[in-house]
């Protein structure tokens, strides 16, 4: 599993599509609900914030560039409690796979297949799902290498044709939010993108063909994804204004609907839908990828494929349990998704560090005997 690799381009389109993820078509609203027409300065924090996570996850990457974080864990926190710990991640990249997959299901049956039930097109994106990891990371990198300039083209005419509906007053007043309202969307944004990326540490850098490249694309990977999100935000608070946009479930979807040139490019919103089914896919399968690999690596398997189905089944039902209707969906977002990402992608990473710190001679030692 380990003779594999990819490039720092590629890498860099997998940070960026994991970066974004849903946060496109849903953040906005979240960010809008709390911090109003000052949505967009969290957005900012929430990415500077991000980029010192990503700092940190390239430091313990960087101790032991052959192996994953599932590896890493074992060799400096030992082979129980490493473990233990591993575990926990895994159980977490599922828990957030099925939680995307649901999201996923909840986008579609809502906005574009109002008759399917969501049982059918959760199957269906989890069967695509699995075909993705079965086929390996280097066929998602390059797929992603591909789609990068189709979301890119799409992106970036959505800002262009919505330019003409922009409206400057629904900004104002500038800066009304202090720091207190401003600290809990921040880190919002921050757990989103940055501290949910530890699971890149299943990639990068043990499959990355350069180290020190390949950290460029982490740091510049997270960087666009938080323009990107910016960017949305702040066309949301322009042309929405800042309480249409806290009341909408997807106002990236619905600013979409506003773009009207010449009564001619109009009612193009479908086309916002496949931004954020494409970035979502992406980020899906990363974390799918990264619960398969750390399991097969927990038992030490030779090959994770035939783990890829039984994860798959447990996937798609977890994605009905966990948010059978959508204010579950908000709740579990809210109260459980913020916290357990702190408590598994930082705080235990954060143990990491310290028990390496008291343990890094001995690891010196080792490597020069």
């Amino acid at each position: 599993m380990q003779n594999i690799k990819i490039s720092p381009f590629q890498f860099l389109v997998l940070v960026i599509f994991f970066m974004i993820g849903t946060s496109i078509l849903e953040l906005p609203s979240v960010l809008a609900a709390d911090a109003k027409q000052d949505a967009w300065i969290a957005a900012i924090i929430g990415t500077l914030i991000g980029i010192l996570v990503v700092w940190f996850f390239s430091k313990i990457a960087s101790w032991f560039p052959n192996l994953t974080y599932i590896q890493i864990n074992e060799k400096i926190f030992g082979k129980w409690i490493g473990k233990f710990s591993s575990l926990l991640f895994i159980f977490v990249c599922i828990l957030y796979t099925a939680s995307l997959l649901n999201h996923s299901g909840f986008f579609l049956s809502s906005q574009l297949y109002p008759n399917t039930p969501i049982v059918y097109l959760n199957i269906l994106k989890a069967t695509i799902l699995i075909m993705g990891i079965r086929l390996g990371i280097e066929t998602i990198a390059r797929s992603a290498e591909i789609l990068i300039f189709l979301f890119l083209f799409l992106f970036i005419g959505l800002v262009i044709f919505i330019i003409p509906e922009v409206d400057i007053q629904n900004l104002e007043p500038f800066f009304i939010s202090d720091l207190g309202i401003l600290w809990k969307p921040s880190i919002l944004v921050a757990v989103m993108s940055s501290v949910n990326s530890l699971v890149l540490l299943m990639i990068f850098p043990s499959l990355i063909k350069e180290f020190t490249k390949g950290k460029k694309s982490y740091f510049l990977g997270n960087i666009i994804g938080g323009l990107v999100i910016i960017i949305a935000t702040l066309l949301c608070i322009f042309v929405l204004g800042s309480s249409t946009t806290a009341r909408q479930v997807y106002p990236s979807y619905v600013l979409a609907r506003e773009i009207n040139i010449g009564n001619f490019i109009n009612r193009i919103e479908v086309l916002m839908a496949a931004l954020w089914i494409i970035s979502l896919y992406f980020k899906m399968t990363l974390y799918f990828y990264a619960g398969t690999i750390g399991l097969a690596q927990l038992f030490n398997l030779k090959d994770y494929r035939p783990l890829t189905y039984p994860l798959g089944i447990i996937v798609i039902v977890l994605s009905l349990i966990i948010s059978p209707n959508f204010i579950a969906k908000q709740n579990f977002d809210e109260h459980t998704t913020t916290a357990t990402s702190i408590v598994v992608f930082l705080f235990i990473p954060v143990l990491l560090s310290i028990v390496y710190g008291f343990r890094k001679k001995q690891f010196k030692k080792t490597e020069q005997s």
